[in-house]
């Protein structure tokens, strides 16, 4: 077993197991608080460069089936646990936590002291970190200096966006959907629904989306700081009135842009399946899968263009918006939860009503 360290920008410092990858590794330093769903988790494309701190003690007990990956590609930059397990019990089990780590070239760290980790960052906020390469006797001094110094990509996006448009063949209404970071779970949401699905580049321009004949548009999740995502508000702008809009995770955040508001870093962002979230539309209380750490600034909302329709019940940070004018409207959790409960699945059934009501409206002319 091989030593590993973990390195804070703040100076403190962690010792524990290597595995995964033997190679090193740096990006933000996050916590999420799922019991379950570390497989969805580390294939969340939304925790792209993030090294992800689980607070539940022990990790990859059921270990990792060919279903329930939300990326091709897992996503992290690294994985913090307490305890990992190397037996893992499961019928759908293929293979160990630690396995896929390693075969796809992510390092872990196990057996430190993930609540006091999780205390500093609640304390904090998100921190920069390091995962030093297996083995490696660390220099302090230089650990931290080389974590001070690193910049998160102001290319997220870009880095992981489809580079080309795909299809999702259904015979149901055709849903354009711009990748942002795009999760699996909004794919199998819509198959459900028998849409006509195509995934767009984060980059398309607006003639080619409406030449693809729309009847809704959906923004989809996808990681880092919305306002580093270049052309995309410019392009949402033109979108709107064209066909119906449905923005999730940093779509919300991007259409909340377009319409003049701003975002906000959080000091603690949002990662989880277990986050209440309340529909002021409905009153009900609804809980919520949820990985972001940036938000809507609530006072730079125009309340004559848009309406607050959720708000987190932990934080009281804006939720979920809608226009007063268009056919738009968007939330910062996931609905399609993977992992997490299906509490607000229903959203995907209010895009269909808008598409419903613009129904014959969304074939246009580029």
């Amino acid at each position: 077993m091989k030593k590993r360290y973990l390195v804070l920008e703040d100076g403190t410092i962690f010792e524990g197991t290597a595995f995964g990858a033997d190679s090193a590794s740096i990006g933000d330093v996050v916590f999420t608080t799922g019991m379950t769903g570390y497989q969805e988790t580390i294939s969340n494309p939304s925790g792209f460069g993030q090294i992800v701190v689980m607070t539940y003690p022990l990790i990859g007990n059921y270990g990792i089936n060919r279903d329930d990956y939300e990326s091709i590609e897992p996503a992290i930059n690294g994985l913090v646990v307490r305890e990992l397990s190397e037996e893992p019990s499961n019928f759908r089990s293929s293979m160990t936590l630690g396995a896929l780590l390693e075969l796809k070239g992510i390092p872990g760290i196990e057996g430190i002291d993930t609540r006091m980790l999780t205390r500093i960052l609640r304390q904090k906020g998100s921190l920069k970190g390091k995962l030093t390469a297996a083995g490696e006797e660390i220099n302090e001094a230089y650990a931290i200096a080389d974590v001070s110094s690193y910049e998160t990509p102001k290319n997220l996006v870009a880095m992981i966006s489809t580079k080309k448009p795909y299809p999702s063949p259904g015979r149901g209404k055709r849903v354009v959907v711009i990748d942002y970071g795009l999760k699996h779970g909004l794919l199998r949401e819509m198959n459900r629904r028998d849409y006509d699905v195509i995934v767009v580049p984060h980059d398309t321009s607006t003639e080619e989306i409406l030449a693809l004949g729309p009847d809704g548009i959906l923004l989809s999740n996808g990681p880092g700081n919305p306002t580093d995502v270049e052309g995309a508000v410019e392009t949402i702008k033109q979108l709107i009135g064209k066909a119906p809009i449905f923005g999730i995770g940093l779509g919300h955040q991007l259409l909340a842009l377009s319409y003049g508001a701003k975002t906000v870093k959080m000091k603690i962002g949002h990662s989880g399946g277990n986050y209440p979230v309340k529909d002021l539309l409905t009153g009900r209380t609804e809980l919520t899968s949820q990985s972001h750490g940036y938000s809507v600034d609530e006072e730079s909302i125009d309340t004559s263009k848009l309406e607050i329709t959720h708000r987190a019940l932990n934080d009281n940070s804006v939720e979920g918006l809608r226009s007063k004018n268009d056919a738009a409207f968007s939330v910062q959790f996931h609905p399609e939860a993977s992992p997490g409960p299906e509490d607000a699945k229903h959203l995907f059934d209010r895009f269909e009503d808008l598409m419903n009501v613009s129904k014959g409206e969304g074939n246009y002319n580029a």
